[in-house]
Parts: structure tokens; C-alpha cells; sequence
């Protein structure tokens, strides 16, 4: 049985223990305060921007109206663009979407070339240290991602695209639904899917607005904007697929850390007890031995 002193220094790790997960708890809640806002500020233009881009298309009837990130061919050479964190004690956060893309990988592994980019430190490890074909990582993304940032990875994705190096680009990510809940994504990122085409992928993106019947007047045309809006859609749904899993990893770090505050304080009332009852062994002991003692003087 283990000695009192043994117990107490268990008792103050796991006090000490419980310190630093509650901390940790903190500042993930408030990092999640922030990382929210940002997607509840982004999702409504981005929903906005793919129905504006639908609506262009399906008003040109009869008008040769397209754009080369908008068609599809056979996919002969595919990159994933995998989304974790640098950091762990978040839960299943990495494993389930390291998970999820090891399944896409072997599903589309059979005649197709896949290339694998990453952001985040533990993707990258894990698939680099199994042999795994990687592209390039994007580790400036993993913290405090910007709009200007995520718009030249979206370029030179679609460059890529365009020169036929890719036929296709996914991006493997946790969507944010709440702080104790993230769903592993996997979403088409080019060729873009406009709402015209069901390609409301996410949870987020499923309640779209009705198409309106009015037809407007395009200034200088309707080919003109459409060339515009579509690689700047590309460049926010990059952008919302980062903040929604920076969102998603504040949230299961915080679930985590509150997990754990718990265990430890239910493991510090179990040593209590085990403390208390131990001790009160060692003294009933004591007082056996002085009353022996005694009886034996007699």
C-alpha cells in the first residue's frame, strides 16, 4: 500500500495538473469567441457570393457563358489539401480528420495521382513519416490565417488547375457546429460547384436563398463578372474551410480541457479518500501498538 507522503505528492501533481488544463480551458474559450464571430461574419457573404454566381448562370439561357474553374473533367491527378493543427490536446480533432483522409486517400488511390498539401504540423508529420507523396505545407496557415493569405493559396491552386496540372482540388477539414461538436468535411474546392450544380457541401451552405426571377443588367457584361466573382469565390471558401477548422480546434480543445479538469477533480476526491482512510489505518495502528505496549508493562 502506498505511504501517506506518496499520496500527497499525488494529490498536489494532480492539483497542479488541474491548474493547467483549467488555464488551457480559458484561453481556448476565448480564443473560440474570436474564432466564431469571424465565421459568423464570413459564412453569410460567402453563401451570398456562390448564390449570386448560380443565379448568373442559370439567367444566361442561350448565352455561351462559362468559366474554365467552373468545368469538370475526369480526375486522373487530384490534390487534398489536409487541414490540422500544430499542436495536440484537442481531442480527436486530428486524429478524426487524419482518419478521414487516409480513408479519401485509399478510396482514390486506385488509378488516380494524389497529391497531398497540408496545414498544420501534426497532418504533416503523420502522412510524411508513412511515405506519403506531399506537395507543399502551408504551415503560415495554421494560426492566424488572412484573407490575402488564403486568396494566393486559392491562386495557385487554380493555376495549377488551369495548366492541367490537377484535375482536381479538395480540401479535408472540421466544419465548426458548435464547441463541443465538429464534423469532418470533405469539400470540393475546384472545380468550384455553385449552388446551380448541388454543390452546397457543408452544413453551413445547405439553407441558401431562392433564386430571384428578376434578371438584372451587367455592367460591363455578364462573362466580365463572372470572370471575376469565380476565383473569388474559390479564395473564400478556402478562407471559411480555414476559420471554420481554427474554430473547431479552439472548441475541441476546450471540450478536452474541460474533460479533464473533471477527471482530475474527481481523481483528487478519490486520493482524498484513499489519504484519509490511509491515515486512519496508520493511526489506529499506532494506537494498537501503545495499547499492546501497555498491556504487556502490566
Amino acid at each position: 500500500m502506498a505511504s501517506l507522503r506518496d499520496i500527497r505528492k499525488r494529490i498536489r501533481s494532480v492539483k497542479n495538473t488541474r491548474q493547467i488544463t483549467k488555464a488551457m480551458k480559458m484561453v481556448a474559450a476565448a480564443k473560440l469567441r474570436k474564432a466564431q464571430d469571424a465565421i459568423t461574419a464570413a459564412r453569410p457573404y460567402a453563401q451570398m457570393l456562390d448564390q449570386i454566381i448560380s443565379d448568373l448562370v442559370a439567367r444566361s439561357q442561350g448565352e455561351e457563358l462559362a468559366h474554365p474553374l467552373l468545368s469538370s473533367r475526369p480526375e486522373r491527378r487530384v490534390e487534398v489539401l489536409l487541414l490540422t493543427s500544430d499542436r495536440g490536446l484537442a481531442g480527436g480533432f486530428n486524429s478524426n480528420v487524419i482518419r478521414r483522409a487516409s480513408r479519401f486517400l485509399y478510396e482514390k488511390g486506385n488509378g488516380v495521382e494524389i497529391e497531398l498539401s497540408t496545414v498544420g504540423r501534426k497532418g504533416n508529420d503523420f502522412f510524411r513519416q508513412r511515405g506519403q507523396k506531399m506537395r507543399k505545407d502551408f504551415g503560415h496557415l495554421s494560426q492566424k490565417p488572412e484573407y490575402a493569405q488564403a486568396a494566393q493559396v486559392a491562386e495557385e491552386m487554380s493555376a495549377r488547375f488551369l495548366r492541367g496540372e490537377v484535375d482536381a482540388v479538395y480540401v479535408i477539414y472540421n466544419e465548426f457546429l458548435s464547441a463541443i461538436n465538429q464534423k469532418v468535411t470533405v469539400s470540393q474546392l475546384l472545380p468550384l460547384q455553385t449552388l446551380a450544380a448541388g454543390g452546397a457541401t457543408t452544413a453551413a451552405e445547405a439553407p441558401a436563398a431562392t433564386p430571384a426571377l428578376v434578371d438584372f443588367k451587367y455592367e460591363p457584361g455578364r462573362q466580365e463578372v463572372l470572370d471575376r466573382l469565380v476565383p473569388q469565390a474559390v479564395a473564400i471558401k478556402l478562407y471559411r474551410s480555414l476559420l471554420e477548422s481554427i474554430a473547431s480546434e479552439h472548441g475541441a480543445r476546450m471540450s478536452a480541457m474541460e474533460n479533464a479538469t473533471s477527471n482530475a477533480t474527481d481523481m483528487i476526491a478519490s486520493l482524498s479518500l484513499t489519504y484519509n482512510r490511509t491515515r486512519q489505518a496508520v493511526i489506529t495502528n499506532e494506537l494498537m501498538e501503545i495499547v499492546s505496549g501497555a498491556e504487556a508493562l502490566k
